[in-house]
């Protein structure tokens, strides 16, 4: 039996589905954006590139502290 994701991790199949692109491309989106507070990140990727809210927390709070998610 396979472990689920847990945390933002569980989002990521469904943000890559709907936007169109991979997870380390978002990472690497986010790192060029100069953001480095969970608020104004998420708001950034809601404004600039039209992620929902869940999407954008769960990248967000991913990129904020990867270690935190890692399995």
């Amino acid at each position: 039996m396979t472990d689920k994701p847990k945390g933002p991790a569980s989002y990521f199949p469904a943000i890559e589905a709907k936007y169109g692109r991979t997870i380390p491309e978002w990472l690497e989106t986010i790192t060029a954006s100069g953001h480095d507070k969970q608020k104004p990140l998420v708001e950034w990727l809601k404004s600039e590139h039209g992620l929902g809210h869940g999407h954008a927390t769960a990248l967000a709070a991913y990129h904020l502290n990867p270690e935190k998610w890692a399995s």
